[in-house]
């Protein structure tokens, strides 16, 4: 009977689940917004004594994927209660959904509409607007799937209790970039947030067989040196800048500038260049050279 009864509860909420999903309900974030692969928000902000961020062993917060822009569109799939939230299971245009894996978000971040808003207007900004702003972020720390510069200063009126430095308020509010994320935040969401997109993104340049100073004469400003890993991006003839987890290191890494040929005779010594990223193949030692600005707005 036991058996019979757990059996009808679970097909009970599968079919809650399928038609909450199927009501054609979506939501819109009022803010920055992060986006989790666990619905355990709680358990990563905050934690039982409101005082603590749950992170691995170098400081980093590895169940966030990206932080929605304000105004971003999510389609809601599923609704978890989480003892006194509510976290919504979402899909967003904005970033695809870990394989195997699910978006999360806290239902206070975002509005709800019954039909599909459209879709926030982010204009592309200059060319030398977009340099300006990656170089004003050198230094910023490396923020696993950070993208807001700032952070997100409503966790800590959501999450957390007590006051705290102004170091450690950066750091439980996420402020600080990924690799991607430097050039996701400096053009206002219009570029891909990962880099397994951004190895497509754009036109490729024909690098392969060639040398680094060979190599570095095609380079133009904004031009993206990537791997499905990591991205690097040309900010002149002379110098690129990313931003790198360099785990056991003083800061833990974060935004950098570096001369141009260094860092390509760096990349080179393990990754040889390729014309056009391998489709269906998990590529180990290679990377591509994308130019997307003049292409892609």
């Amino acid at each position: 009977m036991a058996s019979l009864f757990s059996s009808l509860l679970v097909a009970l909420l599968l079919c809650l689940v399928s038609a909450y999903a199927q009501a054609g309900q979506y939501a819109v974030a009022r803010l920055a917004t992060p986006v989790l692969n666990s619905p355990a928000i709680a358990d990563l902000f905050g934690g039982h004594d409101g005082m603590s961020l749950k992170s691995d062993s170098c400081g980093q917060v590895r169940e966030l994927e990206f932080i929605a822009l304000a105004g971003t569109v999510f389609r809601l799939l599923a609704e978890v209660r989480q003892d006194e939230t509510t976290v919504y299971r979402v899909e967003t245009d904005d970033y695809p959904v870990p394989p195997g894996g699910s978006l999360y978000l806290d239902s206070r971040f975002v509005e709800l509409h019954d039909e599909l808003p459209p879709s926030p207007v982010r204009p592309l900004p200059g060319r030398e607007a977009i340099l300006a702003a990656m170089r004003s972020s050198v230094g910023s720390p490396y923020v696993w799937g950070g993208n807001v510069h700032q952070g997100v200063p409503e966790l800590l009126r959501l999450y957390y209790r007590g006051s705290f430095s102004p170091a450690e308020e950066r750091r439980l509010t996420l402020a600080g970039l990924d690799c991607s994320g430097l050039l996701y935040a400096a053009t206002h969401g219009r570029t891909p947030r990962n880099t397994s997109s951004l190895v497509n993104f754009g036109e490729g340049l024909a690098v392969a067989g060639r040398g680094e100073r060979e190599l570095a004469q095609l380079l133009e400003p904004l031009d993206l040196i990537v791997w499905s890993g990591h991205v690097i991006i040309v900010l002149d003839r002379e110098t690129v800048i990313e931003s790198r987890l360099e785990c056991g290191r003083p800061g833990q890494g974060g935004v950098v500038v570096t001369p141009l040929l260094r860092r390509l005779g760096e990349i080179m010594a393990s990754r040889r260049p390729l014309d056009a990223w391998p489709v269906g193949i998990r590529q180990q030692d290679g990377f591509v050279v994308r130019r997307w600005y003049g292409t892609e707005q």
